[in-house]
């Protein structure tokens, strides 16, 4: 039952203890003695999901709270520690501490875009904001708390996705005590390029009130890393929650500008199979290279508690981003002379807008003598995309890498009636249920169904051309068991279906069938030691008309393949190691290819990695003098195995493992002051991220050494 009022859990729990009767043998050899009974104080605000380092529980995979250990999949968490430890400042940096994933085609570095387990891209709908679907582009800023990635098939749960799973953010909430940070980072990247960021993050109650605030801040003025570029960004996002007796509504709005770079990277020369011989600095584009927009998300969470046993949950969120972008796009190379041809491109007027209804109603039931934790719910998703004006002007050949000059090829104004206002609109409705049947204390059997119905439009041109138009409904059924060998390892296999409609905007395929995936997968978790978690996993997954893009005509567009496989082991630990020893750690072995296709029979999919690995330490020396003063310090390497990139396999990115270092010092003043200096890419590595994946020409290159600085206050 939630806190009635504004009564602190500290008030409760202590008057519970006053409560509790002394027992006899306590009171025996001396009747007048009294026995007090130490108080307890229990932060209303401290996480039960986490502890440090360590996952302890989560509702990304069941819809409620729910140990880790009583879950039939592996679901992986980057607590809040560990990203303020490592200056984590993308979604990117997040998921290089998970095993299996990599960066798919980020469009230029203006969208998220992962793979998990072989499958992903940019705009999948895999990435959540508090379990729901938005249009956000990049989703990391200063409200996060942590991420969490369920692994393997979701559908049943969450809808249209891949069988690699889905990654959800979690946001900060407001608190009922008062809190609050300020904090200023300066970064520097060497040969002049260096920016500021700074932040605010204020929470507590509203005296006299049920209700409590939050009021989140950040804006960026920095230097690209690259020759040319700038980074401008600034972001508010508050919050409101209102607690009653047995109901708790959250109220939260962010409203985020945004001006970054859009670069697609370098060149891999085909004939060498590797990147031109081109400082990592210099770009291809031009200046106008931009991308220009705005986001606003908006949400509403009610919790109530219809009894003891039976929650409803009801979330709804609406998101838009506005953009507009130019573009010189490489077109081709020759080798031989270092030419590059390239042509200015823009999209102007584009809009993504969602909406994401859900209503849960989760409950524990005694049947026949077993325990059931049920659920039953019902969802709604909205999406429409338009790009309005679609800019297309000719090929130009007057830039050579070997004496890069700047400015000879103008932005372009040319709309291209045939390629503009490109649309796509997609509705599904589902309902779903699911129940873990607790057989005895060893064993608990998960089982779920999802039946979803979408309606599929897309198309584009001037006139208008409707070059996708479908519609269909899908049983998407899911089934776990669970083992527990002892309170600390389980072991669990679980099977799964997935649905995916998708569509072509382009006449060139028209409608494109859905992809269809079965995953299995088998695995244990454990706690290795107290305040330290593994999970371990093995899985096998198929889907076929699986979507990929390729070049025609200069233009990319989608084609699906016919049948891929990607199977793989995968190992995570986080937690404690000792008082002082802390650790995130990871690896992921992923064979993925394409089985049945008469172009990429045999083929690996683009940018996913045979490989991946990272391991991160963090020591704690506590206080360090007299003062109460704190020191802490770690680091880690994060690596990533060779990968194909381009669907025909002509050349590969290669592998690269990258080193990080922090130091984080503490001063206990009547407001504690923290002074944190992170090194990444400590030995200056040149790697490449990851590719288009339809052509060479476009191949994201990974950040040099760089450190930053931050302060930060506490308030």
């Amino acid at each position: 039952m939630m806190a009635a009022g504004r009564i602190s859990k500290r008030v409760m729990i202590t008057t519970l203890l006053a409560s509790v009767a002394v027992p006899a043998w306590a009171q025996e050899g001396d009747s007048n003695k009294t026995t007090t009974l130490q108080t307890i104080a229990v932060d209303g605000a401290a996480q039960t999901d986490t502890r440090g380092y360590q996952p302890v529980s989560t509702s990304t995979a069941t819809r409620s709270d729910t140990p880790l250990l009583d879950i039939p999949q592996a679901v992986n968490v980057v607590s809040n520690p560990v990203l303020t430890d490592q200056a984590a400042t993308s979604l990117d940096d997040a998921l290089a501490n998970i095993s299996g994933i990599t960066q798919a085609n980020t469009l230029g570095g203006t969208q998220d875009a992962v793979i998990r387990r072989g499958f992903g891209d940019n705009r999948d709908g895999s990435i959540l904001i508090d379990g729901l679907k938005t249009t956000i582009p990049r989703v990391f800023n200063d409200t996060v708390d942590r991420v969490e990635v369920l692994k393997g098939p979701a559908s049943t749960l969450y809808g249209i996705l891949d069988p690699g799973g889905l990654v959800n953010v979690i946001t900060k909430k407001p608190e009922d005590h008062f809190s609050a940070t300020v904090y200023s980072r300066y970064s520097n990247y060497g040969a002049g390029r260096d920016g500021a960021r700074a932040g605010f993050d204020v929470t507590g109650p509203i005296e006299g009130t049920d209700f409590s605030y939050r009021f989140i801040g950040e804006g960026q003025r920095a230097d690209y890393w690259r020759n040319f570029g700038h980074n401008n960004n600034w972001m508010l996002a508050p919050s409101l929650m209102w607690s009653g007796e047995d109901t708790e509504v959250t109220v939260s709005y962010m409203h985020e500008n945004y001006s970054v770079p859009f670069d697609r990277g370098t060149i891999f020369d085909l004939t060498t199979g590797k990147a031109v011989d081109l400082s990592r600095r210099t770009r291809l584009d031009e200046a106008y290279n931009i991308t220009d927009g705005h986001s606003d998300l908006a949400k509403v969470s009610i919790d109530r508690d219809l009894s003891d046993d039976w929650k409803l949950s009801l979330n709804y969120a609406y998101s838009r981003n506005e953009y507009s972008d130019n573009q010189a796009r490489v077109m081709g190379y020759n080798a031989k002379t270092g030419v590059v041809t390239r042509r200015a491109d823009a999209t102007q007027y584009s809009t993504m807008e969602s909406h994401a209804l859900r209503a849960d109603i989760t409950g524990e039931v005694d049947i026949g003598g077993f325990q059931n934790d049920l659920l039953f719910g019902t969802s709604y998703d909205y999406s429409d995309t338009l790009r309005t004006d679609m800019l297309r002007c000719k090929n130009f050949s007057n830039f050579n890498i070997n004496n890069p000059v700047y400015g000879n090829l103008a932005q372009c104004n040319t709309v291209s009636a045939s390629d503009s206002d490109q649309t796509e609109q997609l509705s599904t409705a589902s309902v779903y249920m699911q129940d873990s049947l607790h057989l005895s204390d060893q064993w608990i059997v998960v089982g779920g169904l999802r039946y979803q119905y979408y309606d599929l439009y897309a198309g584009k041109g001037r006139p208008f051309n409707a070059n996708t138009m479908s519609n269909g409904g899908a049983l998407i059924p899911n089934g776990g068991i669970v083992y527990k060998l002892s309170p600390s390892v389980s072991l669990y296999a679980n099977a799964a279906k997935t649905f995916r409609p998708q569509s072509s905007v382009g006449s060139y395929y028209g409608n494109l069938d859905p992809e269809k995936g079965t995953s299995y997968e088998i695995g244990t978790k454990l706690e290795l030691m107290e305040g330290l978690s593994a999970n371990i996993a093995l899985y096998n997954s198929r889907k076929k008309n699986v979507a990929y893009s390729e070049s025609i005509g200069g233009e990319s567009v989608v084609k699906a393949a016919g049948l891929v496989r990607a199977r793989g082991i995968e190992v995570d630990v986080a937690g404690q190691l000792t008082d002082h020893w802390q650790m995130i750690a990871s690896y992921g072995l992923t064979d993925a290819k394409v089985l049945e296709d008469p172009d990429y029979a045999g083929k690996q999919l683009p940018n996913v990695a045979r490989h991946t690995g990272a391991l991160s330490l963090a020591y704690d020396f506590g206080e360090v003098n007299g003062r109460g003063d704190t020191l802490k310090v770690g680091g880690g390497v994060r690596a990533v195995g060779k990968r194909a990139g381009i669907n025909n396999n002509s050349y590969y990115l290669p592998g690269y493992a990258v080193f990080d270092a922090f130091a984080a010092y503490t001063m206990k003043f009547e407001r504690p002051m923290t002074v944190q200096v992170n090194l990444k890419n400590l030995f200056d590595k040149t790697y490449y991220t990851s590719s288009i994946g339809s052509t060479n020409y476009a191949n994201q290159v990974g950040e040099p050494f760089n450190v930053s600085v931050t302060a930060s206050v506490k308030f």
